[in-house]
């Protein structure tokens, strides 16, 4: 901390000195001049800031929030609507509803998922995220373990039993108001309707899966072992996920069993949905 001293000098400045320093700074107004100095800090400090968040509002190669369908889409739901807090809210109910909870390849682009209407909690939380991007507010992924019974009834059993103990999630979080929020969007409202009349979850579990766009919202929280922590996008959530214990399916594995397994585990839950 830099510690001054004001001297009244002949010609009626106050001479200040730093300590410790041969800085001099003549000043006319010692009140003035401690408000200047505390103005530029605060800008600093926002142009820091600013920098910083900008890892958050740009594209990246998965999360393609530059891309024209993604523009269009944004536009669409958002409607002139200039709040960012509404727009959060509108993109969250698109997300929600319109996308359906499904299994998707991991490394999918936000503009895919949009193409096809449905993703796992990753792609629906890296559209999510992109969307959001695409109207000016900041937004990343939380990453956390939950435990795999979580997605007991949703995924279908020949893969539910081939599962390890816990599993990656993720979700959004957007800056809203100066702080971070969760607005997890995984269940669409019809698989949640769904999973309650099939006693696969109780409201107990999830009270609810509607966001008022002030406060966080988590679905899953009841499974959750561990909080990995935030990531600025799915390209950092992939990197991490492939040097962590659990790993991931190699590509090609992946690429040999997604068309097959991830179109039968859709049509699985859609029949949760029909009991909505």
């Amino acid at each position: 901390m830099s510690i001054l001293i004001y001297h009244k000098s002949w010609n009626g400045y106050k001479k200040i000195q730093k300590i410790g320093t041969n800085s001099w700074v003549e000043v006319k107004d010692k009140e003035r001049y401690c408000q200047d100095r505390l103005d530029n800090k605060r800008t600093d400090k926002m142009t820091t800031q600013t920098q910083d968040m900008r890892k958050y509002l740009v594209a990246t190669q998965l999360c393609d929030s530059d891309h024209p369908e993604l523009w269009r889409t944004a536009d669409e739901i958002c409607g002139g609507e200039n709040i960012p807090g509404e727009k959060a809210k509108r993109i969250f109910y698109f997300i929600r509803d319109e996308i359906r909870f499904g299994l998707a390849f991991s490394r999918t682009k936000a503009s895919q998922t949009l193409k096809r209407g449905y993703g796992d909690c990753s792609s629906k939380s890296n559209l999510h995220v992109a969307l959001l991007r695409a109207v000016g507010i900041p937004a990343r992924l939380r990453w956390v373990k939950v435990k795999s019974s979580a997605l007991y009834g949703i995924i279908m059993d020949q893969l539910y039993k081939r599962m390890p103990p816990t599993a990656s999630h993720f979700w959004p979080e957007c800056f809203l108001r100066d702080k971070w929020v969760s607005c997890e969007a995984f269940l669409d409202k019809s698989l949640y309707e769904g999973m309650l009349r099939k006693g696969l979850i109780n409201e107990d579990q999830v009270p609810t899966i509607d966001w008022d766009g002030e406060n966080n919202l988590v679905m899953l929280r009841p499974w959750i072992v561990e909080d990995c922590g935030s990531l600025s996008s799915a390209d950092e959530a992939l990197g991490m996920l492939q040097h962590s214990e659990e790993g991931m399916l190699p590509i090609l594995v992946e690429r040999l069993i997604a068309p097959v397994f991830y179109p039968l585990n859709l049509r699985s839950s859609d029949q949760i949905r029909k009991l909505a």
